[in-house]
């Protein structure tokens, strides 16, 4: 059961993933223009013909663009949940270092893959140092909600969570960080993370399965 909310936790992000890096129609405001900064700049990344044949460059330009956009501190913070708060300043560390390796490393292929869906901008929720950014992202079998939770981080709005059709990857992994910590140990999370980084490098980005 856990290794299967763990390919539903992994699916998600995929899709996010390709979604949030597809050609999108614009809402006017602050926060959404962050995001088609970055979006533009994965866009040019992609397409760049001289970095087809550097897959090394490309993968390292792209964990770049995306590491503007994300604050893997808070998506860590989160997912652990009260485990974050037994931990250790250097456990805390290398964990957060770890998740984001993890995602770098799982969701650059599929980022270069990624197609030309539709996205409709339809509205922002914003308080405080809090913002909602609500998508649809129209494709030819339908159309899917896919909302963004911000948050301000030092002067910039950084995605911490991602809701496709109200499903949160936050909940999601702190579901599956919480059963393995609670049925076998924080450091067999731990290692289940480093198993994974280390097969994904191993196939160069093309792993037989997104479970850990």
């Amino acid at each position: 059961m856990a290794k299967e909310r763990l390919k539903v936790g992994f699916t998600v992000i995929s899709f996010v993933m390709m979604c949030l890096f597809c050609s999108p129609s614009v809402f006017a405001s602050e926060i959404t223009s962050g995001l088609k900064a970055t979006i533009d700049e994965v866009i040019e990344i992609v397409t760049d013909e001289k970095l087809k044949s550097q897959e090394k460059m490309r993968r390292e330009k792209l964990r770049e663009a995306i590491g503007k956009r994300f604050n893997y501190h808070q998506m860590v913070m989160r997912s652990l949940a009260r485990d974050w708060n037994n931990r250790t300043p250097k456990e805390r560390k290398d964990f957060e270092a770890l998740f984001k390796k993890l995602l770098e490393n799982s969701y650059a292929s599929k980022i270069e893959s990624y197609s030309d869906e539709k996205i409709n901008y339809v509205g922002e929720i914003v308080k405080g140092k809090y913002a909602l950014v609500k998508t649809e992202i129209v494709r030819r079998d339908g159309t899917i909600e896919v909302d963004y939770k911000m948050i301000l981080d030092e002067g910039e709005w950084k995605v911490y969570d991602f809701l496709i059709a109200g499903v949160s990857m936050i909940r999601n992994y702190n579901s599956q960080f919480a059963k393995i910590i609670r049925k076998e140990s924080f450091d067999a999370l731990v290692q289940k993370l480093s198993a994974k980084i280390e097969e994904i490098e191993a196939s160069n980005g093309n792993a037989k399965s997104e479970n850990l």
